[in-house]
């Protein structure tokens, strides 16, 4: 077999004139010799191609393993793309279908450019139209639909600021009222409406902070209990008179010192 390769990869001419063989001999064994090499190489290709249960099998694992890769990169991009569609939709039916396409602008944008060279080659142009008019549109249809919505809110967010911490002037202003009457911290009506008036807070704000005041750092002194406890007796209808003037001259000569607006 060695030696028919090695026969092979010489001249046919050569081998020809080798064996002494005539113009047409030699013709014949060049055909023999070329269909010979075809089919061994042939054969060679066969042998090379022999089947690889193993690099098949990978091969098959390798592709779905592909294929499942692009259906998971694929699926986000097709959720994106519905998102934008039910966003077109919903911005379509708020502006009555006056909302251009998202996906249909930029395939048109090609042909909205020729059309332009056509507008500004023939005599009667057209308008140039405002790109963010739409934009405005949509902006005064939402705040005329939800304008009601946003005053509510802006309500109830003001509310809850209201019910947070005192700003720090104002608490200033009760904290100096309340050290000018402490044995009494007690506001009248009138002293709540000029608290209020310098303060800039209203008369609920006010009451819980005095209340809060007087449950935290106030102890009414043992001369104002007994006055007030005997005030409350039925026989004591004199000393409940009594009370209130003490309680009265207690803090007439504090009127001067109420705050101011």
């Amino acid at each position: 077999m060695d030696c028919q390769k090695a026969l092979l990869l010489l001249p046919f001419p050569y081998i020809a004139r080798r064996v002494g063989a005539s113009a047409e001999a030699s013709a014949r064994l060049s055909v023999m010799a070329r269909e010979i090499a075809a089919r061994q190489q042939a054969s060679d290709r066969r042998s090379a191609t022999t089947p690889d249960p193993e690099l098949d099998q990978f091969m098959e694992a390798y592709c779905n393993m592909l294929v499942k890769y692009r259906e998971e990169l694929a699926r986000p991009l097709q959720e994106a793309m519905e998102f934008l569609r039910r966003v077109e939709s919903q911005l379509s039916s708020l502006t009555n279908g006056a909302t251009a396409s998202i996906f249909s602008s930029g395939k048109n944008s090609e042909g909205l450019g020729s059309s332009d060279e056509e507008d500004q080659d023939g005599s009667g142009a057209e308008a140039e139209i405002d790109p963010r008019a739409e934009e405005k549109e949509l902006k005064n249809h939402l705040l005329k639909k939800y304008s009601g919505y946003l005053s509510s809110l802006r309500h109830e967010l003001s509310k809850k600021k209201k019910k947070g911490k005192l700003p720090k002037e104002a608490r200033q202003k009760l904290l100096t009222w309340w050290e000018l009457h402490y044995k009494w911290p007690y506001p009248s009506e009138t002293e709540k409406v000029a608290l209020a008036e310098s303060t800039g807070l209203d008369q609920k704000q006010i009451n819980n902070w005095f209340i809060n005041q007087r449950k935290r750092h106030w102890k009414p002194s043992e001369d104002v209990q007994f006055v007030v406890m005997d005030a409350f007796h039925p026989q004591n209808a004199a000393a409940a008179a009594a009370a209130a003037l003490y309680m009265g001259g207690q803090f007439m000569g504090d009127a001067s010192h109420r705050l101011g607006p």
